[in-house]
């Protein structure tokens, strides 16, 4: 015999549901596992909620969020229900909705999207608040665990300690070797079939408006091109033509499943705020003849845009702007080393610049606390990164990048490198906004006889010399086999000293930065 439904006839008329929870209740009191209970018993659930689920009374009702939680709990297919509480605005500030379905995606294994549900929820700020927040620190201890045992995986040699990691060759066995991780990932979605959407990728160009592509059952209203490669291009797209929800879409041919693994290597390896420094993927769809990653759409330019502004008036930075970018620049670098990654590819194009939502504090900048957080830039196109787990602890490389103006030295000369990539990069970009150009170089004799690699163009007289050439002739002059964190971090720490001995030094920064948003955002 099926489970009973509730009895209307009695009036209920402030609150309907409730017996539709007395029912729920003796029916969860009876169950068993016999299949045909359970599945009339998922029936009460689905007609429960279908009958209220559009109910303005009950969508901050947490009686009601317990019965999607049992329906939950009954589907093999749990995001599906969680994507129609999103729908229907269930709940969405109570941090028992996060909590709850973060758990039911731990206990499956879905580690990645249990963490990014815990982050929507505390970006939500659901109450509260404190709950979330420290389900969440525990879960990451959980999490702490797992990817210790799952890096074990990756640091296996097998790589030569000499080599140049973007060749075909080496990236396929890096992926290799990550496989059964890579496939894993939350967002990763593979097929051998070809892209069968209405509209062609090959017909999107970077005058494309309003086509609307179909990726994963979702549909993106393409609004223009935000870049473009020799491989790839980012489109800026609205999810299901809504304007409140932008994401930048990267179509590759052919597909290039790499870029994501690295996404999630910085989800893994770089935690909390210092996070939104690094860009983020929610995505990937691998198909046979395209690739198609997802990623968040920041929407104020680029520090080549910012560089531009000044050049095309026959002007470079002002050096304030100048050092607060170059020590942005330091400590991402300075991060993202210290966890064995490198980007491989630095640059004024991949450095999108983020503005803070509230007033910027000028005693809040020395920490970097408050609004300073938002403030800053955000590092992406993660195509040429390197993961320096996958390799034995001493390696070189040895590969050209070829991108005109950011070869390093050593690859100038034919010679090994290693982080040289990333702090020639960084540079190139600090004399990009000194001077508007790019850095040409010289070889300089020195007083042991031997010589130093130092910028042609000098400084100008009222720059901090000092300060710059400490930057370039310490970058512009390291070993492979030198501490490359170390080093970052003096500068770092330099810069941000010189800045913090003048308090009109930082009120001046201010000043530039909404001088820039302002001209930047509305041209």
């Amino acid at each position: 015999m099926g489970v009973r439904l509730p009895d209307l006839s009695y009036s209920h008329h402030r609150d309907p549901l409730l017996p539709w929870l007395s029912s729920i209740s003796n029916a969860l009191s009876a169950l068993t596992s016999s299949d045909h209970v359970a599945a009339d018993f998922r029936l009460l659930l689905s007609q429960c909620l279908s009958l209220f689920k559009s109910d303005h009374r009950y969508r901050d009702d947490a009686r009601f969020l317990k019965i999607w939680f049992l329906y939950m709990d009954s589907c093999d297919d749990f995001h599906k229900v969680f994507m129609e509480m999103e729908e229907n605005r269930i709940c969405l500030h109570n941090c028992l909705l996060y909590e709850t379905y973060a758990l039911f995606l731990e206990a499956k294994g879905n580690l990645h999207q249990a963490a990014s549900i815990y982050r929507l929820g505390i970006s939500r700020n659901a109450q509260p608040i404190e709950s979330l927040t420290n389900a969440y620190r525990l879960f990451l201890s959980r999490m702490k665990e797992i990817l210790i045992a799952g890096s074990r995986v990756e640091e296996t040699p097998m790589l030569p300690k000499v080599c140049n990691p973007w060749t075909t060759s080496v990236v396929n066995i890096q992926l290799r070797k990550i496989n059964q991780l890579i496939v894993k990932y939350e967002g990763y979605h593979a097929t051998n079939r070809p892209y069968a959407g209405k509209v062609s990728l090959s017909s999107l160009h970077n005058s494309s408006r309003n086509k609307i592509i179909e990726i994963g059952g979702r549909k993106y209203q393409i609004k223009g091109c935000a870049g473009q490669g020799g491989f790839a291009k980012v489109f800026r797209a609205y999810l299901n033509s809504n304007p409140d929800e932008v994401v930048a879409l990267k179509i590759q041919k052919p597909p290039f499943p790499w870029e994501f693994h690295m996404y999630r290597l910085l989800d893994h390896r770089i935690s909390g705020e210092e996070r939104s420094s690094y860009g983020f993927a929610h995505k990937v769809h691998i198909y046979s003849d395209y690739s198609i990653l997802i990623c968040d759409y920041l929407p104020n330019g680029t520090l080549q845009d910012a560089i531009n502004s000044y050049v095309v008036v026959g002007q470079s930075m002002e050096e304030v702007l100048c050092i607060y970018y170059t020590s942005e620049m330091l400590y991402m670098l300075e991060r993202l080393h210290t966890v064995g990654i490198i980007h491989g590819d630095f640059k004024p194009d991949n450095l999108l610049i983020r503005y803070a939502k509230d007033d910027l504090i000028e005693e809040e900048y020395k920490d970097r606390s408050g609004s300073w957080r938002d403030q800053g830039l955000c590092l992406v196109d993660w195509g040429r990164g390197i993961n320096l787990s996958l390799f034995p602890e001493d390696t070189e490389f040895t590969g050209d990048c070829r991108t005109s103006g950011f070869r390093c030295l050593e690859m100038q000369e034919k010679k090994p490198w290693k982080f040289q990539v990333d702090t020639y990069g960084l540079c190139v970009v600090a004399h990009m906004m000194l001077h508007g150009s790019y850095m040409e170089i010289q070889k300089k004799s020195s007083a042991d006889g031997g010589f130093t690699y130092q910028p042609k163009l000098p400084f100008k007289r009222y720059w901090n010399a000092e300060l710059w050439g400490s930057l370039f002739t310490k970058l512009l002059n390291q070993s492979t086999a030198a501490n490359s964190v170390q080093l970052l971090k003096e500068l770092r720490e330099s810069f941000q000293n010189y800045m913090c001995s003048d308090p009109k030094m930082i009120k001046k920064l201010k000043q530039l930065l909404a001088k820039q948003r302002s001209s930047l955002c509305s041209s």
